[in-house]
């Protein structure tokens, strides 16, 4: 199984629509793929999952992370970066092994030119130190308010990247 982190707790985000995206051509390839809203997060779990008793609603999270064998991030840019909900999200998670081993593909999604480049380089070092295997090819979709329309990606070239990274990724 995939999962797919919706890397933004925002109502109505490019992020959302892009992993719905991503879940649409895992499916027409069949392969098993789901959804992890970080809009569903409890509302104390910076609190409860970080320096406290985790609220039980933040471990149907963790179940979730640890059936998946893949996982795909997509993420948008935040003050050249990443939200710091994917920070706060990762660290509650069970450490040190939740992402150990674990294979996973980041996607970057911004209305600027850059498509996150500096976000996903952040975030693949984090990932790294927690021992997830991040594959190389990090799709960065810029300008994506003028390359993505009705749920489908518009740009021939955004098209031709994102299918190769999914190839890849299902051989990783």
């Amino acid at each position: 199984m995939t999962g797919i982190i919706i890397g933004t707790n925002r109502e109505g985000s490019l992020s959302e629509e892009v992993a719905q995206f991503y879940k649409k051509k895992l499916t027409e390839l069949n392969q098993a793929a789901s959804l992890i809203d970080l809009k569903k997060l409890p509302k104390d779990f910076q609190f409860t999952a970080l320096y406290g008793k985790k609220n039980p609603e933040f471990d149907e999270f963790q179940k979730k992370i640890d059936q998946c064998e893949k996982l795909i991030f997509v993420v948008p840019e935040y003050n050249n970066s990443y939200p710091g909900i994917v920070k706060s999200f990762i660290e509650g998670l069970r450490h040190p092994d939740t992402f150990t081993s674990k294979k996973i593909a980041l996607v970057g999604v911004s209305t600027g030119v850059l498509g996150n480049a500096i976000g996903l380089s952040h975030l693949n070092d984090i990932l790294s130190y927690l021992n997830a295997n991040v594959l190389g090819l990090r799709v960065k979709l810029g300008s994506l308010d003028t390359h993505f329309s009705d749920g489908q990606i518009t740009s021939e070239t955004y098209n031709l990247f994102i299918n190769r990274q999914i190839q890849s990724f299902l051989a990783f």
